[in-house]
């Protein structure tokens, strides 16, 4: 894979699989823009990455405020005239059952998950149109496949992602620009650490690294394919639930369902 001197940008840039997918791109070549709220990790992060000799921009942005994705872009685009790849990585959930979770809640993940890849989509596509080449890696989740009790609005957020995705593929066909989205299942970052998974288990010996994830994201960046599952073992079960689904889904809602109630009762 030949990324050298390209730009790259990387939401969630400050941590977990942006930060290991920064890593990953700068040690071939990739010129890195790295995003995200936390200016302090930003920081620390483009210190690591300064021994790759690679050139760094370091944007502090809220991927869900439009404003400060409109912002964040025009000062990219003054910087390097265009992105070779975009890499919509930021998200987060909040654990818990929709009848408990308040509407900004909700809201909150679907701006950030969803919304936010739109409006960093919607602002460097254009250059990408113009150039006729780049690529759109949306990392979403195997959670854009299963519904399940608990995080229902992080999976709307997913299946939207998706969705999109899929149909935006289509809108490219012929452009020079792919776009494809990376679904991993569990992987060991901070995404368990908001609050409302303090009393979920941790995670399982089958959870994925975020260097694992990184590197099929780099994959992804010169993919053909909508859509790329890790491990791709995976994708056997979601063939399973799209078409056996009167027999899965009563078995996952049962589980998941199960465990739920129990936080709950806590």
């Amino acid at each position: 894979m030949d990324f050298k001197n390209q730009v790259v940008l990387i939401t969630g840039a400050s941590s977990g699989i942006g930060k290991d997918t920064a890593i990953e791109f700068a040690k071939l070549g990739a010129n890195i823009v790295l995003v995200a709220r936390k200016k302090d990790k930003l920081e620390q992060t483009a210190h690591e990455l300064k021994k790759f000799n690679t050139s760094i921009l370091v944007c502090q942005c809220d991927v869900s405020k439009r404003d400060q994705v409109k912002e964040m872009s025009k000062t990219v685009l003054e910087k390097f005239g265009s992105v070779d790849i975009l890499v919509n990585n930021a998200g987060f959930a909040i654990y818990g059952s929709v009848s408990d979770l308040t509407i900004d809640e909700i809201e909150s993940q679907m701006d950030t998950n969803y919304f936010g890849m739109i409006y960093c989509t919607k602002n460097f596509l254009p250059s990408m149109l113009k150039n006729k080449s780049g690529h759109i890696v949306n990392v979403a989740s195997v959670a854009a496949s299963f519904g399940l009790p608990g995080i229902a609005s992080y999976c709307a957020s997913k299946f939207a992602m998706l969705g999109f995705s899929e149909g935006l593929k289509h809108e490219l066909k012929g452009t020079g620009i792919g776009i494809t989205v990376v679904s991993p299942i569990m992987v060991q970052t901070n995404f368990l650490e908001h609050p409302s998974f303090e009393k979920m288990p941790k995670f399982s010996p089958a959870s994925l690294s975020s260097k694992t994830v990184a590197k099929t994201i780099l994959k992804a960046a010169n993919s053909s394919r909508l859509e790329i599952i890790v491990p791709s073992v995976v994708r056997g079960a979601v063939w399973v639930k799209n078409t056996f689904p009167y027999f899965i889904n009563p078995i996952l809602g049962k589980s998941f369902k199960k465990q739920l109630d129990a936080i709950k009762k806590d």
